[in-house]
């Protein structure tokens, strides 16, 4: 199995970052890519249980992605199960994530450690999104 490891610094406090990359109105604001909508969606990683999110590209394209808050530690880790979706909604293969933030000479440093992906390919889309969602990130937090 495959996994990768990112990390990145912001300009906040710890705290700030946790509930950036946490609370549902600001995951909304850094997950998926440009021009994504989400029609559906329960992206709270705040607290443990279920949740889900519906995209919708702006190619049209529908995606599916569920999982489970496993746990919550604000404001040092959160830890979710992740699965995509076929079309016809059956629940592909399970990786694992970790959001980990500490402080650091910038302010917060986050470390995203997604684990377990069914192969290699499936880990550098990942990698793609992840980083793509760190420059959001980025951009918003750092300015």
């Amino acid at each position: 199995m495959a996994d990768i490891k990112l990390e990145r610094e912001f300009k906040v406090t710890p705290e700030r970052l946790f509930d950036f990359v946490t609370k549902r109105a600001s995951v909304l604001e850094w997950f998926g890519y440009e021009g994504m909508t989400f029609p559906a969606e329960e992206m709270d990683f705040s607290r443990k249980g279920p949740w889900f999110v519906e995209m919708l590209t702006k190619d049209g394209n529908k995606l599916k992605l569920s999982g489970h808050v496993t746990h919550v530690d604000r404001p040092k880790t959160v830890g979710f199960t992740w699965g995509w979706h076929d079309p016809d909604d059956k629940r592909g293969p399970e990786s694992h994530v970790m959001f980990t933030v500490s402080e650091s000479a910038a302010g917060a440093k986050l470390i995203i450690d997604h684990r377990e992906f069914s192969d290699e390919e499936a880990a550098n889309n990942h990698n793609n999104g992840w980083t793509y969602a760190l420059n959001t990130m980025s951009q918003i937090l750092n300015g």
